[in-house]
């Protein structure tokens, strides 16, 4: 099992009380894995950098995880697929054993 990071950012369209929800609904991929989910920290809606399919705010959530590399990147593909989520970046953290 490694620890990861995930960057999530859900459409502004969305409600910000919506928001966890939707983080949740998608993080059960990570628990019937066999994972554990560490932290889960939602920043609310901020301004990005760039446009992304024409919206100039998106609502940002940040997760971290402790799963196996499939179990991880099946979330991701979900997340990918939901309309709702416009964007996600998984980092892998390193291990503070080394």
């Amino acid at each position: 099992m490694r620890k990861y990071e995930v960057m999530v950012l859900i459409d502004s369209d969305v409600d910000e009380r919506q928001a966890p929800a939707l983080v949740d609904k998608h993080l059960e991929v990570i628990t019937k894995g066999g994972g554990s989910i560490e932290n889960i920290d939602i920043w609310g809606r901020r301004r990005l950098a760039y446009d992304i399919n024409k919206k100039s705010e998106a609502i940002y959530a940040v997760v971290q995880v402790t799963a196996d590399p499939a179990t991880v990147s099946e979330m991701d593909r979900l997340m990918t697929i939901d309309e709702k989520i416009v964007r996600t970046k998984v980092l892998r953290l390193e291990d503070s054993k080394k």
